[in-house]
């Protein structure tokens, strides 16, 4: 170990010596530009800095803690932070933790990573398996967090390069708990210029990135539905009210919202995945509860959706003569999340200069929802996904499997995607002017 730790400081003298001679000029140059991911890289790979992010994201995957409780993740955080000599606040919107990198001063870039598991039992029998019942990281965020930490010490590293202030931030409950709108609330946000965040993927190849202009993943809501009828012997229906029969209907009608009310060509989805009602075969109940969730590329159709899937369970219900009552939860609706146009030409050349213009891919966009959404809402805002599918290491199954795993060899590649955008964001979007002194975070 103790060679891995000269050899990396090894590589970050080296990486510093590149950066200077990069950037020792006023005008910057495409070259010197395309230098820094490529160094950012290769830091990465070190085998001091590598054996540090896996040590972190096993110790993550071991403790998963689920939206809001991600108390001992936050403060390994912090406690990294802290080595690192990096500044931060805490607590933010409960368990989240704000670094901060840098001048203090404008322009300011955000780099964000998730920190929350989900609740399932990990069926994946490895030394490093989640030891809380229950609960496991099975959609990549303890990666996440590992990958932010790495950039979080390349940027440290070379701070004394960087033109103006990396925002790190460490987000508590995406999965449905809509962490992102509370830190946005807690206005995490202020004086921020632009946002990126990235997501580990099995869809694409190790050294790969995907991502598109525009709507990148939908606006997602929830919704429940307890349909009231009279309950009475399966023998005798005429003397019930069939809130079984009215649901099966109820559940008919709504994909008639898609298939006759929506435009085909602007993607559209409800799906009823939870029908409960009835505990005997010769009982007909007095309710049944539906829920399902409902997603739509546009605020617009998102909201129509939702009236008509309030009106279509209501008087649907009533033609079978029960009663209906609606709820969508106390999470919040996601929104579409929507990639910055310029952002997307700027990710575009750093994307080249790190992996090759062969390894960027032009993705569709996904009916999946995000909450980066609300960043993306409040600022300028950039997502995409890092590939690590390795066909000769055998399938990887995706997010939210209970056999889900991650490639660690995307570990340096996310290290490095979160230092390169944001010190290329900082030199490339330099303010002209000098700032105010109300602009500087006191933190730093």
């Amino acid at each position: 170990m103790v060679v891995f730790k000269y050899a990396y400081l090894i590589s970050i003298f080296c990486l510093v010596l590149s950066w200077r001679s990069a950037l020792s000029v006023s005008s910057l140059t495409q070259e010197g530009l395309g230098e820094i991911p490529v160094n950012f890289l290769e830091s990465a790979r070190n085998p001091g800095l590598l054996d540090w992010m896996v040590e972190i994201r096993r110790a993550i995957h071991e403790n998963p803690e689920l939206g809001f409780e991600e108390f001992e993740t936050s403060k390994l955080i912090r406690t990294e932070l802290d080595k690192m000599g990096i500044p931060y606040k805490h607590p933010v919107a409960v368990t989240g933790v704000i670094g901060f990198i840098g001048t203090g001063k404008p322009p300011f870039v955000a780099i964000r990573a998730d920190m929350d598991a989900l609740a399932m039992q990990e069926r994946v029998e490895w030394e490093h398996k989640s030891k809380i019942p229950g609960k496991m990281h099975g959609c990549g965020h303890d990666a996440h967090v590992a990958m932010l930490l790495g950039a979080a010490k390349l940027l440290q590293e070379n701070r004394q390069n960087l033109q103006g202030t990396v925002v790190l931030v460490f987000q508590p409950a995406e999965e449905g708990g809509g962490g992102a709108k509370k830190m946005v609330e807690a206005g995490i946000l202020e004086n921020v210029d632009a946002i990126f965040a990235m997501h580990v993927s099995s869809r694409f190849p190790i050294g790969a990135v995907a991502s598109r202009s525009g709507p990148l993943t939908a606006a997602s809501g929830f919704f429940e539905a307890v349909i009231s009828g009279k309950g009475g012997h399966a023998a005798l229906p005429q003397h019930a009210v069939d809130p079984i029969l009215a649901a099966s209907n109820v559940i008919g009608s709504l994909q008639h919202i898609i298939s006759r009310e929506a435009d085909p060509l602007d993607s559209q989805v409800v799906t009823v995945g939870k029908f409960q009602g009835g505990g005997a075969f010769n009982v007909i109940p007095d309710s049944v509860t539906i829920g399902g969730t409902f997603r739509a590329f546009s605020k617009k159709s998102f909201m129509q959706l939702k009236q008509r899937i309030g009106e279509v369970i209501t008087l649907q219900a009533a033609v079978q003569r029960c009663n209906a009552t609606i709820s969508y939860g106390d999470k919040p609706f996601y929104p579409v999340t929507v990639n910055n146009e310029g952002l997307h030409q700027f990710f575009g050349s750093v994307a080249r200069d790190t992996v090759g213009g062969n390894n960027i891919i032009e993705m569709q966009p996904s009916m999946g929802s995000e909450d980066f959404s609300f960043f993306a809402e409040a600022v300028p805002g950039y997502f995409f996904y890092v590939g690590m599918k390795n066909e000769s290491r055998g399938k990887l199954e995706p997010g939210h499997s209970p056999y889900f795993t991650v490639n660690e060899d995307v570990l340096p590649y996310g290290a490095a995607f979160h230092a390169s955008l944001a010190t290329r964001y900082l030199l490339e979007y330099a303010p002209k002017s000098t700032p105010s002194k109300g602009d500087a975070h006191d933190e730093l």
